[in-house]
């Protein structure tokens, strides 16, 4: 330690790891969705699942985050699985020109889902967060589940949604 730190003003880094898995959709596209999200620390785990009667897949997939994101009570170091190439894309790359471009993308146009992707990035400046892609329906145990969590958050709403003809 130099002279010129106290221990006051050293941060001490937290070796606790918080894994998450998200995934969100709809069905159709816009229309009724879901999403899931597990979050797993010390051996112990949280689900957490909603819906909403209109939205979409990518909306879904920003709101899993965010939700786990807010529930943790404290700056923790995470571990963040998603399927979503826009989330993890957004979040890594994207977002920081459209911050500079005051939430235009680069044509120009107001960022889609920019509600969400504000609050995303303001929950995500609390943690220290590694954003991992996983392919989604490949055998990831805990992708599979938090599938079923949104599918299952969707169909609580009640919400008939038209049969596609084949």
């Amino acid at each position: 330690m130099s002279e010129d730190t106290s221990p006051a003003d050293v941060v001490q880094p937290t070796t606790d790891l918080v894994e998450i898995w998200t995934d969100g959709g709809c069905k159709p596209n816009p229309g009724p969705g879901g999403w899931g999200a597990l979050l797993c620390f010390r051996g112990q785990e949280r689900e957490l699942s909603g819906g909403e009667a209109e939205t979409t897949n990518n909306r879904m997939e920003l709101t899993a985050a965010a939700e786990a994101l807010e529930a943790l009570k404290r700056p923790c170091r995470v571990v963040l699985h998603t399927d979503s190439e826009y989330v993890r894309n957004g979040i890594t790359r994207w977002s920081t020109g459209w911050v500079r471009r005051k939430w235009r993308n680069a044509a120009g146009d107001p960022v889609a889902n920019m509600d969400l992707w504000r609050r995303l990035l303001d929950i995500s400046a609390r943690h220290e967060i590694e954003w991992k892609w996983v392919r989604g329906h490949s055998g990831d145990v805990n992708n599979e589940r938090v599938d079923q969590m949104a599918t299952a958050a969707r169909d609580a709403l009640g919400i008939a949604y038209p049969k596609r003809k084949k």
